[in-house]
C-alpha cells in the first residue's frame, strides 16, 4: 500500500546547519529504501509563515512515514502528517492501480498550491543548498 502525504515539520534546534550539510552531500536519508526521495522532498519543501516546512511525501508503509521517520526525526519535529488526497480516490489504496502512488498526479493541485505558499525551504537564509538536481 502507498500514500501521499502533506508533512508538516518544524526543524530542530540546532539542527538547521547539519541538515544543510547533509542536503548539500547528497547523505540525507542514506540507508533508506527511499533514500533519493529526502532530496526531492526538500527541493519541492516550502516554509510557510508559521514557520513550518511543508512537503508532499510518497509513502510505501502500512503505517505513515514508518520506515523514513527516523530519518526525518533527526532533524525536524513532525507536526503533522495527514493524508495528501482522499484515499477513496486513491488507485493504488482502492486496488485499481498498484503502485500508483509513484507517477500519480493525484496531488498535483496540492502541489501547486504549496508552490505558492511561503518560501521555498532551500532559499532560506541559513541555507547555501540552493536547488538540488541529484
Amino acid at each position: 500500500m502507498s500514500m501521499r502525504y502533506l508533512v508538516r515539520a518544524r526543524v530542530k534546534d540546532g539542527c538547521q546547519q547539519s541538515l544543510m550539510k547533509a542536503i548539500e552531500r547528497g547523505s540525507l536519508g542514506a540507508g533508506s529504501v527511499a533514500e533519493g526521495e529526502y532530496l526531492r522532498n526538500m527541493n519541492e519543501a516550502r516554509v510557510c509563515a508559521d514557520q513550518t516546512v511543508r512537503w508532499v511525501e510518497v509513502c510505501y508503509c502500512p503505517t505513515p512515514l514508518q520506515e523514513e521517520r527516523p530519518y526525518w526525526e533527526e532533524y525536524f519535529e513532525l507536526v503533522k502528517v495527514q493524508d495528501a488526497h482522499d484515499r477513496r480516490k486513491c488507485r493504488d489504496e482502492n486496488g485499481s492501480e498498484p503502485w500508483a502512488c509513484g507517477d500519480c498526479d493525484c496531488t498535483a493541485r496540492l502541489e501547486e498550491k504549496l508552490k505558492n505558499t511561503g518560501n521555498p525551504f532551500l532559499e532560506q537564509p541559513n541555507s547555501s543548498s540552493g536547488n538540488l538536481t541529484r
